[in-house]
């Protein structure tokens, strides 16, 4: 996952989409909303709420919104990127700047802006039993201090490090994502903050 420190520097660090996605954002810096920096990529808010976002990947670049599927999506644009996994997120994936239709965007924001105003909101399932991963489990045996930081966490924290080790294929895979996690354990850290 990329950092930035600012819009620009975000864009600098996707040239594959460099243009695409600061149309994007000159669409999104049009409504009025904020604009941050959230998960690698730039996030647009009202109120504090996050409303949509834009990021640029491999093969498409696109808008995802936060409270997607409370979209009327008369269109029919908007995708779940992960079934089975995201209740509320949608995606709207393009493939050129071709595809970029100003005034269709503007109107599914419009009705985004609409849902964060009212408070409209699928609220994630907390109560969903964390799947802690073998190899998770077990460096936790092995370190105390991380093993009392990972049971002080919050739910939705201690989940997101659970699902980031098991998401991964392969073992090699989840060996250096495991790696890479334990140290920011240990230090009580947030895995996206």
């Amino acid at each position: 996952m990329r950092t930035a420190s600012s819009a620009e520097d975000f864009l600098q660090k996707a040239p594959a989409w460099n243009e695409e996605l600061g149309q994007l954002r000159k669409i999104l810096l049009s409504t009025g909303l904020d604009e941050t920096i959230k998960w690698g990529a730039l996030v647009y808010c009202r109120n504090g709420k996050n409303v949509v976002g834009i990021n640029g990947f491999k093969s498409y670049f696109g808008l995802w919104f936060f409270q997607g599927a409370l979209l009327k999506d008369q269109k029919q644009r908007l995708m779940n990127a992960q079934e089975g996994r995201t209740k509320a997120q949608r995606q709207w994936r393009f493939q050129s700047a071709k595809e970029i239709d100003r005034k269709l965007i503007l109107s599914y924001i419009k009705e985004a802006i609409a849902l964060a105003d009212n408070g409209e909101a699928i609220k994630p399932d907390r109560d969903k039993p964390i799947d802690v991963p073998s190899e998770l489990a077990s460096a936790l045996k092995k370190n105390a201090k991380a093993r009392r930081n990972f049971d002080a966490m919050s739910k939705s924290c201690r989940r997101e490090y659970a699902e980031y080790i098991s998401e991964a294929k392969k073992p090699e895979t989840r060996q250096r994502r495991l790696e890479k996690i334990m140290p920011m354990i240990e230090a009580g850290g947030r895995f996206n903050s």
